[in-house]
């Protein structure tokens, strides 16, 4: 079987399909969420800490030369991604215990049907 072949079975193939419809979905959906922490909750959190703009907290590990930009740690972006990360993985959650809680009511019922 050519390679050509091979690949073309793969992505006719229903799986492919699906899984590239979800990674789709998931980068919009990291993008809602990348927004949601940068320019919804982070701003009143920011402002509750005194005003701090999380974007900017950084450790300065050597500065600026007139050849070389500075060399910083940006920690303030890294607790941004945390969140982002804690919201899509809550929000995953949700959704396959939605979807483990439908399919058991679908197999319980099943079960019922069966006797």
């Amino acid at each position: 079987m050519s390679i050509i072949k091979e690949f073309k079975e793969f992505a006719v193939k229903g799986n492919a399909i699906d899984m590239a419809v979800g990674i789709i979905i998931g980068a919009a959906f990291g993008k809602i969420v990348t927004s949601l922490v940068n320019d919804v909750i982070m701003p009143p959190l920011g402002i509750l800490i005194g005003g701090v703009d999380f974007k900017n907290l950084k450790i300065v590990m050597k500065n600026a030369t007139l050849t070389a930009p500075a060399v910083t740690l940006n920690y303030g972006q890294f607790i941004n991604t945390i969140i982002d990360f804690l919201i899509v993985a809550f929000a995953i959650f949700l959704m396959i215990k939605g979807i483990n809680t439908l399919n058991r009511q679908f197999q319980e019922k099943k079960c019922q049907e069966k006797r």
